[in-house]
């Protein structure tokens, strides 16, 4: 009988993994909120300023940290507010790690808004929560819920028992 319910169970995740990788999925991220009005800290190879758009090119082991939040990457560009009182976004490429609590997502690129604290993850996203790990096109991090959205053909391996 549990056998049955087992095979019930895949059987019916088959038929509706379909709507799910469609409308994407929702999960938590980290094991507590963010604030992303702390301090953002910033340590890299090398700094190239660019005065005419008001940019700052971060390059080479890249590692930013922002409260319990951290994220490498090869490249972090970091575009001011127009007004110049801060920090507008962070645009990192080149093998980008996201790690917040004991979750940790990696991608190909990463778009950080600092004001409504999300980043959005693109390219071989690939997340790792314990011994789970999901895959997926594009996932949106919300750093003050605590949440994420993943979205385009997201895969997921379910442990059945032991």
């Amino acid at each position: 009988m549990y056998h049955l319910r087992v095979l019930l169970t895949f059987i019916a995740l088959l038929i509706a993994a379909p709507a799910v990788w469609a409308q994407g999925t929702n999960i938590s991220f980290g094991a507590f909120k963010s604030d992303p009005a702390q301090p953002v800290e910033v340590t890299a190879d090398q700094l190239d300023v660019n005065q005419e758009d008001g940019s700052a090119t971060f390059s080479g082991n890249v590692l930013i940290g922002q409260g319990e939040m951290r994220l490498s990457a090869q490249q972090v560009v970091v575009r001011y507010r127009a007004d110049a009182t801060g920090i507008e976004r962070l645009e990192a490429s080149g093998g980008v790690t996201l790690v917040n609590g004991t979750d940790a997502a990696q991608s190909e690129t990463a778009d950080y808004a600092i004001d409504s604290g999300q980043i959005v993850m693109r390219g071989r996203v690939l997340l790792a929560q314990g011994p789970s790990t999901l895959s997926s096109d594009m996932m949106t991090v919300n750093l003050t819920t605590g949440t994420a959205q993943m979205t385009g053909r997201v895969k997921t391996i379910l442990e059945t028992g032991d």
